[in-house]
């Protein structure tokens, strides 16, 4: 019930938003006041589904729409899911993929949200202008997602914990974009329920972090 309430307020104001871009004449300060409006309403969007979806996976009411998938299709989605929050702050996002068919069986839908989280995460954490990659390749029976950022880094005695529900980052850390830390968490219950794992790497604060999701091919 709230999920839903809360959506049809949001589709509301993505609505406005929307006509407000299709209006002639905007004035510089109109169209900055409208890009926050929309920037913010797909950041809430997000939370949302994000609490919603994981509260279905603990309660064991999320089904996988399983097929037969190549995973570089659904790494291309969701690079274009978050291409224009990756332009907005300027950061440089690569992509490697392996030239060959990643073969699996899995829920595009589901691990698409996976790769998107993942990014999404990465963004958050990497200054303005930084760098962030993924790749994707086949290595015997596992196919593997690296996503790399050049961001602020975890520190070791986080990095055990950061697949925990809620766990946030030392609130010191400067970061353009707080969140709720949930994004890992249904990220883990997602990559298991595909019979994968996901780890995650650092060298230490300032050094960046790569997040490594492996799926069965």
């Amino acid at each position: 019930m709230f999920s839903h309430e809360v959506r049809s307020s949001l589709g509301a104001i993505h609505n406005a938003a929307h006509l407000l871009r299709i209006l002639h004449g905007e004035t510089s300060v109109e169209d900055k006041a409208r890009l926050l409006i929309e920037r913010q309403v797909g950041r809430m969007t997000r939370l949302v589904d994000d609490l919603v979806e994981l509260s279905r996976v603990r309660s064991a009411e999320l089904p996988l729409q399983s097929a037969r998938i190549d995973l570089r299709t659904v790494v291309m989605q969701a690079v274009e899911t978050v291409e224009s929050d990756m332009r907005r702050r300027n950061h440089r996002l690569s992509t490697s993929l392996s030239d060959m068919p990643l073969w699996l069986s899995g829920d595009s839908g589901r691990l698409e949200q996976v790769l998107v989280n993942l990014l999404i995460n990465a963004s958050k954490y990497t200054n303005d202008g930084g760098e962030i990659s993924i790749s994707a390749q086949q290595k015997g029976d596992k196919v593997i997602v690296r996503i790399r950022d050049s961001g602020i880094g975890i520190a070791q005695e986080v990095l055990p914990l950061v697949f925990n529900l809620f766990m946030q980052a030392d609130q010191s850390s400067r970061r353009a974009e707080p969140g709720l830390g949930i994004g890992l968490a249904l990220v883990k219950r997602l990559v298991e329920m595909h019979g994968g794992s996901v780890a995650a790497a650092s060298a230490g604060l300032g050094q960046g972090s790569e997040f490594i999701v492996c799926l069965p091919a």
